[in-house]
Parts: structure tokens; sequence; C-alpha cells
């Protein structure tokens, strides 16, 4: 769950564990130990997951934003 995915007709899906609904939030988050300040993941996230996914990796200390889908740049992902 690394970077936005997108089914087959364009739409991006949420990354949660086995859900296949449309993605409206991109969770943005990195691994302080394992990323250079500038790098920039992505998990996109569904209404019902975006707190779950967003929770997750504030608890971890990756959380960055949470920003809309239509938001994401080239730097993201």
């Amino acid at each position: 769950m690394t970077g936005p995915d997108v089914a087959p007709d364009g739409e991006h899906v949420c990354s949660a564990k086995g859900c296949r609904q449309a993605a409206a939030h991109a969770v943005i988050w990195r691994n302080p130990k394992l990323h250079t300040p500038e790098r920039r993941k992505v998990w996109l996230a569904c209404d019902e997951h975006r707190q779950s996914l967003a929770d997750f990796l504030a608890l971890r200390g990756f959380l960055i934003e949470v920003v809309g889908v239509a938001d994401l740049t080239d730097a993201d992902g």
C-alpha cells in the first residue's frame, strides 16, 4: 500500500485492505528512518477508511497530511 491504486476504469480506489471503494482522500506519509524529507508516500482512502489509515500512520509518526485526491501533485507517490 505505498502508492495510489487505480482501477482499470481509471478510478482511484481505497488502499485499505480488502476495500475497493472509490478514494476521495490521499493520506500523505513518510517513514523518516527510511525516506528523505522530500519523499511523500501516498495511501488512498474512501470516507470510511480515511481516519483509520491516518490514525495508523500518525501513531507511528509517519503522517504528513491528508488531502483530497484531486490535490495530489507530481511530488506525491
